[in-house]
């Protein structure tokens, strides 16, 4: 039986979620697409400079957890910018941490 999969805190939907070449109209057509959590890491991670285990925490997964998105992400980010290729930020398995009132 496959492990079910854990659903990663995140503090919000990003306020942007496309980005691409403005300058020329791309040669392909093809899109990136960036799970929100992929998003979170880089957020948290380069954004803000935390350490992985500090996302890990955060986010209530382990640190190997956090070590692939963010894997995952920079590759995604990477290959838009080389290649000049759209970049969407959607979709994923993920929770919105519930704000403290107080």
């Amino acid at each position: 039986m496959a492990r079910p999969i854990k659903r990663k805190l995140i503090e919000g939907i990003p306020k942007y979620t496309v980005f691409g070449p403005i300058d020329k109209r791309p040669k392909d057509d093809k899109v990136i697409i960036l799970k929100i959590e992929e998003y979170e890491t880089i957020r948290l991670i380069d954004f803000q400079g935390l350490a992985q285990q500090e996302c890990a925490d955060i986010m209530d997964v382990s640190r190997t957890t956090v070590q692939k998105l963010y894997n995952d992400a920079r590759a995604k980010v990477s290959t838009s910018l080389v290649l000049g290729l759209k970049l969407k930020i959607s979709g994923g398995d993920f929770d919105i941490k519930k704000r403290s009132s107080g």
